[in-house]
């Protein structure tokens, strides 16, 4: 659930690189509500060999991929960071087609930050509505900095946070194909809503930039 290095996060005073963000700066949230940042995690990589591990790769959202202009500029994500569409959370790894939104491996190193509030929010990252860190016991442990968390606040790597929306996924590559039919189609198969039409009307976005 993490950001790349170089993404910009909405603050009350304009876009803030999350990098350069510290405790007790504020971020605007999607529900208009300034909110105090608690914590930065962080997670840096080192290629070690031909390849990477793929979840470690950032998943690239290319400019515009989910709408006219959203996102302003590239976003990166790591493969299980979420974000808010129709109410539900979905992880950017399920919204993967290959072409606007698909794994960018070529770098050598890839540094990853994350902010923690108090509880599980949604914020604007590069005009994208994104989650914040979602709390669970000990996973606050896989930044290379928890440390730091757990002199700051003791025990409270132990929490659990309720997660601001449904999160939702799709189940296998099966589903993710029957997403990307025609709506006409995609009704024969008695799909539910509205998961799936985020995923037609991406891959229909999709279309429109390669053309």
């Amino acid at each position: 659930m993490c950001f790349l290095r170089g993404t910009s996060i909405m603050t009350p005073t304009g876009e803030v690189f999350i990098e350069d963000l510290h405790i007790g700066d504020r971020v605007e949230t999607v529900g208009g509500k300034a909110r105090a940042v608690k914590f930065i995690g962080r997670h840096a990589y080192q290629r070690n060999g031909s390849s990477w591990n793929d979840a470690v790769v950032p998943i690239r959202i290319c400019r515009h991929a989910l709408g006219h202009s959203t996102p302003r500029r590239d976003l990166y994500l790591s493969p299980g960071h979420a974000l808010l569409m129709d109410g539900v959370l979905i992880r950017v790894k399920d919204l993967v087609n290959g072409t606007s939104i698909a794994p960018a491996p070529h770098r050598e190193t890839i540094e990853y930050y994350q902010i923690v509030l108090d509880s599980h929010d949604v914020i604007l990252a590069e005009g994208v509505s994104a989650e914040t860190f979602l709390l669970t016991a000990n996973n606050i442990e896989g930044f290379a900095n928890f440390g730091e968390f757990a002199r700051l606040y003791p025990g409270d790597q132990h929490r659990a946070m309720a997660p601001y929306a449904p999160i939702v996924g799709m189940d296998s590559g099966r589903e993710h194909l029957k997403a990307l039919l025609p709506r006409g189609v995609r009704r024969a198969f008695q799909l539910r809503e509205p998961v799936h039409d985020i995923y037609g009307r991406i891959a229909a976005r999709a279309i429109e930039l390669v053309g």
